[in-house]
């Protein structure tokens, strides 16, 4: 019974992610389901960052996008960069930023070259300030509904993307700013950063995820009593609830939280990445399940990795003591 649930929720767990699954997913004996769905697709490159010395980008394209994305070359090939430049409305999240930052998502879903996709802001002191108020003034009652019905899809769409996925939070991070970097799957902050689920002092609870991921990410009482009080935390703070895994102190550009989730990204660039992939899903699925159904994702999960190329250049490269090279094949 673990295994058959186990294989409902992993066959759910892709929907978003493909369009279709070819053929019915299932367990006989020992777990063994799933199809893969590491497609590829062009790179795409959009303008390049603001600042930061440390950041490489593969072209240049036009400037004042709300959205930069960026394809890193050289030996940060396969390190993608989605950086937030509203700097007049403080990175707030526009009917615009929510359409970018929604086909961006689309552009790396499925593509087998991206490894880790890092979310940040390209302007200094603020990471996203949540909504933007300005804009829903003008929005009739009627339009309200939709518009956090996008939002809410575009931040749903970002904690389902395939590889990892890392927030780095310069600045403030408040309401929907910070319920974007709760679906991403780690979070580094400079210890100066504010984050906060402020909106019960507008009347409204979080409407894209918060009430669930924070509860998840720091445990229900805290969340509660952070949200109950709009509260707002610094990120030495955060480091330590757990809402951030690493919080560092900030440097005189502004980009100490970046340049820290660059260093994560890197670590991930030589493992393989069907199995970085492989990882996310069962961990993701596994956790809303009892113990034998999400032991049965993960050997489920884990049977997709046996017959791809790089498991066996994994260990051949063992053999010849020298370092892999994974294709994602």
């Amino acid at each position: 019974m673990a295994i058959q649930a186990g294989c409902r929720v992993l066959s759910q767990a892709f929907r978003p992610l493909v369009s279709s699954l070819d053929g019915a997913c299932r367990l006989q004996g020992k777990a063994r389901c799933l199809h893969n769905v590491l497609q590829t697709n062009e790179l795409q490159c959009v303008r390049p960052g603001a600042y930061g010395a440390s950041r490489h980008y593969s072209s240049d394209a036009k400037s004042g996008d709300d959205l930069c994305v960026r394809y890193l070359d050289g030996d940060d090939s396969g390190i993608v960069v989605l950086g937030i430049n509203r700097p007049k409305a403080k990175n707030a999240i526009s009917k615009n930023l929510v359409k970018m930052m929604s086909e961006a998502v689309d552009s790396v879903k499925a593509n087998n070259k991206v490894r880790t996709v890092i979310i940040c802001s390209l302007v200094p002191g603020i990471f996203c300030a949540g909504a933007d108020l300005k804009e829903r003034a003008k929005m009739q009652q009627s339009e309200v509904g939709p518009f956090v019905a996008k939002a809410r899809a575009l931040i749903t769409e970002l904690g389902s993307l395939p590889m990892p996925t890392i927030a780095a939070i310069d600045g403030a991070a408040l309401g929907g700013g910070l319920e974007m970097a709760l679906a991403c799957d780690i979070r580094v902050a400079a210890t100066t950063a504010k984050m906060g689920l402020v909106e019960t002092r507008l009347a409204i609870i979080p409407g894209a995820g918060g009430t669930q991921r924070l509860s998840r990410a720091i445990g229900v009482s805290l969340a509660k009593e952070l949200i109950f009080a709009a509260r707002v935390v610094d990120g030495a703070e955060a480091r330590t609830v757990g809402l951030v895994s690493h919080a560092v102190d900030q440097n005189k550009n502004g980009d100490a939280a970046y340049l820290r989730a660059l260093n994560l990204a890197r670590e991930f660039l030589p493992q393989g990445p069907i199995a970085i992939r492989m990882a996310k899903l069962a961990i993701n699925q596994g956790i809303e399940v009892d113990l034998a159904t999400g032991l049965a994702i993960e050997e489920a999960c884990y049977a997709q990795v046996i017959p791809t190329k790089d498991r066996i250049e994994g260990l051949t490269a063992f053999k010849e003591k020298r370092p892999p090279r994974y294709k994602g094949e």
